[in-house]
Order: structure tokens, then sequence, then C-alpha cells
């Protein structure tokens, strides 16, 4: 790794995309709360009691906020080292003085929230697709045993788990690394025994679970959607037309999965190669931990896009097809 013991970041590299890319996802983000707020308000009841938002509302607002949160942490430090001409383990306190040391506590806090922010919004298009799923396809256990109680019970226990998997690097259990152009910190991917691989294979292996996991669901959850519509009278010698809460629901979290998918094969692929074909690429691993950042960015657009009239009413009517 050229960029690991680097002082200074490399010549030529400007801050201008990552400051593009941090005020994108920043006001993606922003507009996206802004819209599930407005959502929240016409969904009040009458009477001024609590207003109705299904579960699946309340798992995208706090995906917006986790990726509003990780890009208020990260993108803030990269600007900082481009700032100071420094890298991120001279940056911050215990740099490194030779190539064999670890790196600086900065690049370890870079590294543990890279990896915390890449499978944090993995769990909860999880969460999203599982929610889907059970409110089509067993609509009684979902009304009986998904409360709000168990959804506030979980959340921060599924949090807390992910920290504290992301933070096995920390503890030994794999070596954070400095990467070129001196301004990102992953673990180390390639080029290492065991003790530096195991986790980013783990890693990469617990998000090809959850993206397949997340790919069922949502296969399930399309079949139990098309049988209501089949199962529904008919209107004039037409079929009537699929739920559309669920309907919505579905395309958006179809969308945010194929998007998610994009973003995180490249991660997945680089680990497995870098573990067992030895297949050493700075280059690859930097664009891989890239495309994993841009879903974060992404994401909150999508969501954007979708609420937009003219294109839920496209995909309403391709659908009702």
């Amino acid at each position: 790794y050229q960029c690991r013991s680097s002082r200074y970041i490399e010549s030529g590299q400007s801050a201008v995309p990552s400051s593009v890319l941090f005020a994108a996802g920043l006001l993606g983000n922003v507009l996206a709360l802004l819209l599930l707020g407005q959502h929240r308000r016409r969904s009040r009841s009458p009477g001024g009691r609590p207003p109705r938002v299904s579960a699946f509302y309340v798992l995208v607002t706090v995906l917006a906020v986790t990726d509003l949160l990780g890009k208020c942490l990260l993108s803030p430090i990269v600007l900082a080292a481009y700032a100071y001409n420094r890298s991120l383990s001279e940056l911050g306190p215990g740099g490194r003085g030779g190539e064999d040391d670890e790196p600086g506590v900065l690049c370890q806090l870079f590294a543990f929230l890279m990896a915390f922010f890449g499978l944090a919004p993995t769990l909860l298009l999880l969460a999203m697709a599982l929610e889907c799923w059970l409110s089509l396809g067993h609509p009684y256990f979902y009304r009986r045993h998904l409360t709000r109680r168990l959804g506030v019970t979980l959340g921060p226990a599924a949090a807390g788990l992910c920290a504290l998997f992301c933070a096995l690097p920390l503890l030994g259990f794999g070596v954070p690394m400095q990467y070129c152009p001196g301004t990102w910190c992953f673990m180390r991917m390639a080029g290492g025994g065991p003790r530096e691989l195991a986790f980013p294979v783990l890693y990469a292996s617990l998000m090809g679970l959850l993206v397949l996991a997340i790919g069922a669901c949502n296969v399930s959850s399309m079949r139990h959607l098309y049988g209501m519509a089949r199962r529904q009278p008919r209107r004039g010698g037409t079929p009537a037309a699929p739920r559309m809460e669920e309907l919505d629901h579905l395309v958006l979290l179809g969308l945010m999965t194929v998007l998610f998918t994009v973003c995180s094969l490249p991660l997945i692929i680089r680990a497995y190669m870098g573990a067992f074909a030895s297949d050493f690429d700075e280059n690859a691993d930097l664009s891989a931990l890239r495309f994993l950042s841009v879903n974060s960015i992404v994401d909150p657009w999508v969501f954007i896009i979708f609420r937009t009239s003219v294109f839920r009413t496209f995909v309403r009517r391709v659908c009702r097809r």
C-alpha cells in the first residue's frame, strides 16, 4: 500500500469532488427528512390524535438519519485532511512513525465509521423488507407482534450489535489501513495473513447474506402482492388495481435495494479476491470503498424522485398493466 505510511496527501488531488459529494448527500438527506415530516403532518388523524404513520416510513426516516449522520461524521474528516494537507494518520493523535506501526487514532476511527455506516443501512433495508413481507404475507402476525415497543427495543439493539462487530479491528481482529490519497481508511483487504484478512471476508460475507435475504423478502412480497391483485374482483372487465400503499413501499424498497446491491458488490468482490485470489490492487480497493460511500448519497435522492407525483403516476400505470 503506497499511502500506508504517508504523512501528506498525494500531489495533484483536489478537495472539490469530496466537497460536491458531501453537499449532495447533506442536501438530499435533509430534503428527504423534510418530505417525511410533511407526510407525517398529512397523516394526522382528525380530532388531534397522533398521526398514523406506518412502520415502513419510520424505518425510512431512520435510514435517512443514519445516512445523514454518516456524511456529517466522515466527510468533515476528509475535508480537514485536504485543508491541512495531512493524511488521516498524521492529522490525528498517535500517528505512526514507520510502515509497520499501527495507524493513528483518527484513521482507526475513520475505518470503524466506514464499516459501521456501510453495514447499518443494510440492516435497515432488511428491516424494511421484512416489514413489507410480513404486512403482505402474514398480516395477523404483523398486527399482533410488530408493535412500536418492539421497534424501539430492536433498533438500539441492532445498532449496538453492528457497532460491536465493526469494532473488531480495533480489538486486533483485522488491521485498519490508510488508502491513497491519504484521506481514506478501511480494513486491509489484500496482501496480509489470516489475522488481517479474516475480518474483511467476514464483513463481505455478512453483507452478501443480507443482500440475499433482502432480495428473497422482496420477491416474496411481489408474489403476495400479485396474488392479492388476482383475487380482487374485476371492474368493467379489467382487473382491479393492486393495493397502492403496499405497492409504493415495495417499489421504493426495490429501487433502494438495487442501488445498494450495485454499490456494495464491488467491496464484496474485492474482499474475496484479496483473500483467496491474492489480487493486490489498491486502486480497485479504493474504488470499491468509494462505491460503498456513494450509496448514502444517492439513497435520499431516490426517495425524493420517487415521491414526485409524475414518477409515482408512471409507476402505478405500469403496475396496473
